[in-house]
């Protein structure tokens, strides 16, 4: 088994802490600890970690961490600089403030730019870099040297209007730089889901965030990750049947395709 990321220890912690099992849909399905997939479609195999100078923090709210349909914690599986927290309106993880106050980062949240205070900056574009000197190259893991800074996405995860929610009664996100996407970005990715009747998810949202700072390929792996996690959902939900496998063999490959044309991107780009 793969190892464990921040969002797979945030589950253990928000799993021991629940007084009764979570009521997911097809709750008696025996399901991997990581991936959340049932056991005979477990994905975590196929999960390879990308090459990337982006990091993401999520707040999740509540139960969202025990979803089995929670699209957060495919970002965690590709992004390894990845922080997960459930939120909380009065009790503020203090290890969530500082990695917002850390140097090493710059933090932008992920939000629809309607919504910002009438002093909070609203971007569809991310400034350059900075860096010690010019011509320092982006960092590709965390970062070292406090002149550099990383971008920091920081994702509000659960429905959207509990993410609404959440931006409304946590101050501290409300100073935030806010990346919200031009209507081009957004149409593009309404044109890609086709046929598929559901809101963006977060890993589509973040596969956004990853395009706006330049690292396409990476979010087109990204998205492929996600294509492969929604047809698996489907087989564990018993909307596909066993004799259709070939489809979700096509979609691991599509993942593998991408994911290795991003690792040849980033190696071109170095």
């Amino acid at each position: 088994m793969a190892a464990a990321h921040s969002v797979h220890r945030l589950y253990q912690h928000r799993k021991a802490l629940s007084t009764k099992p979570y009521g997911a849909r097809g709750k008696n399905l025996v399901r991997c600890q990581q991936c959340l997939m049932g056991q005979a479609f477990c994905i975590c195999s196929h999960r390879k970690p990308l090459l990337s100078g982006a990091s993401f923090l999520l707040i999740m709210y509540d139960d969202e961490v025990l979803k089995p349909s929670n699209s957060g914690r495919l970002i965690a599986d590709l992004i390894p600089d990845t922080h997960a927290f459930i939120w909380s309106r009065t009790q503020i993880a203090p290890e969530l403030l500082a990695i917002l106050q850390d140097p090493q980062y710059r933090p932008y949240l992920v939000f629809p730019g309607e919504y910002a205070h009438p002093d909070q900056p609203v971007l569809s574009r991310l400034p350059a870099p900075r860096a010690a000197a010019s011509g320092t190259e982006p960092a590709t893991g965390p970062a070292t040297d406090s002149a550099v800074s990383r971008p920091l996405f920081v994702m509000l995860d659960g429905s959207w209007r509990e993410a609404i929610k959440m931006f409304r009664k946590s101050p501290y996100l409300q100073h935030l730089p806010m990346l919200s996407f031009d209507a081009g970005t957004v149409a593009a990715y309404a044109l890609r889901k086709g046929s598929r009747d559901f809101q963006f998810g977060t890993a589509e949202v973040a596969a956004m965030a990853l395009a706006v700072m330049g690292e396409a390929a990476n979010a087109r792996a990204l998205n492929a990750w996600f294509d492969l996690f929604i047809e698996t959902s489907l087989l564990c939900r018993n909307r596909r049947n066993h004799a259709q496998l070939q489809p979700l063999t096509e979609y691991i490959e599509a993942f593998e395709q991408a994911h290795a044309t991003a690792q040849e991107a980033h190696a071109l780009a170095r």
